[in-house]
């Protein structure tokens, strides 16, 4: 595994949960008013999964796995290796299914749904970093 790939890839991704933060509002009737804010918190839930799939592939690619062919599947093969747990293989599959709707479908974008996802499920973002992060260091034991 290529470090400082994945430190880059990591660091891009607390970026993205960082200015989720700083931006998410309190109410979503402000998200559905604001559509600069809208864009700018879709595009960095986005960027957060298509990195943690990116590091996830990265990480298989240096193992004997086959090769993922979906997004979600990367998931499995991170739990199977035991690098992430099934509460986070779970919620980052979930989290594909918000960006293949965020990407293909953006007009069917539900803004309520959007707000709960800034509220509640950056914790599934960090978890999986922490979870990496243990991966690597027992990896390299």
């Amino acid at each position: 595994m290529d470090q400082v790939i994945l430190a880059e890839k990591i660091e891009s991704l607390r970026r993205c949960i960082k200015r989720i933060e700083d931006k998410q509002p309190n109410k979503v009737s402000t998200l559905i008013k604001d559509l600069d804010l809208q864009d700018i918190l879709v595009l960095n839930l986005t960027r957060a999964v298509q990195l943690t799939v990116d590091i996830g592939s990265h990480i298989i690619s240096n193992t004997d796995e086959t090769p993922p062919q979906t997004m979600g599947e990367v998931f499995n093969i991170l739990l199977k290796l035991d690098a992430i747990t099934a509460t986070t293989c779970l919620q980052l599959k979930k989290a594909v299914g918000f960006r293949n709707i965020a990407i293909h479908n953006y007009e069917a974008i539900n803004w309520d749904i959007v707000n709960a996802i800034c509220k509640k499920s950056l914790v599934d973002f960090r978890r999986f970093a922490q979870e990496i992060n243990q991966y690597i260091i027992l990896q390299n034991t």
